[in-house]
């Protein structure tokens, strides 16, 4: 999985996705999604360090099954919130 975050004075984001991802377009009946490098390629991680970034995030862009699946054991997402494209889930996460 490839791991980015981004921080402001407020909020630290986490954006997460299966390495093989990188780079494609998945769709759906609605819409399409483009896995851009820019946004979701920062260092290449395990999944014992996302669920660290995702405990402390207040933010979360995640696509891919180990991704969403390690936000799930997390608790931060609820499995059956996951919009799927392509047959892969795409989950987003915020805190209020």
């Amino acid at each position: 999985m490839y791991v980015k975050t981004y921080k402001t004075e407020k909020h630290f984001m986490v954006a997460a996705c299966d390495k093989e991802l990188i780079g494609q377009t998945l769709k759906n009946e609605k819409c399409e999604i483009k896995v851009n490098a820019s946004f979701y390629q920062g260092e290449e991680t395990t999944e014992d360090v996302l669920e660290d970034l995702l405990m402390r995030a207040t933010t979360a862009n995640l696509i891919g099954q180990k991704a969403v699946a390690c936000a799930v054991r997390c608790g931060i997402v609820d499995p059956n919130t996951a919009i799927y494209f392509d047959e892969i889930p795409h989950a987003l996460y915020f805190t209020l």
